[in-house]
């Protein structure tokens, strides 16, 4: 079973999206804005156009993140209540991965 579970609940919790590991990247930015339409209709954006939760789905699709930006994960809510330890999941890969 996945540590972290692939919900609307955690994508509402994620800081993924305002991370500076990603806030520059026009990838995410165009990621950013599919996902919110998926939202804005009621759904859970599919994991492909999701620029987050990569403690979930693993590294980013995008390449022009900054690898050299603080990474937020401890601060965020999904990272906490999943009592994870690693960090920079959109550049090494998800939970199950890293943390085994």
């Amino acid at each position: 079973m996945p540590k972290v579970a692939y919900t609307m609940e955690n994508a509402d919790k994620c800081r993924c999206p305002s991370c500076p590991v990603q806030t520059k990247s026009e990838c995410t930015k165009e990621l950013m804005m599919k996902a919110m339409e998926a939202k804005n209709r009621g759904e859970l954006p599919e994991p492909e156009i999701m620029p987050g939760l990569y403690c979930r789905i693993g590294r980013a699709k995008c390449k022009d993140l900054d690898p050299s930006a603080p990474c937020q994960c401890p601060t965020c809510l999904v990272w906490q209540e999943n009592d994870l330890f690693s960090q920079y999941f959109c550049l090494k890969g998800n939970a199950d991965e890293i943390e085994k």
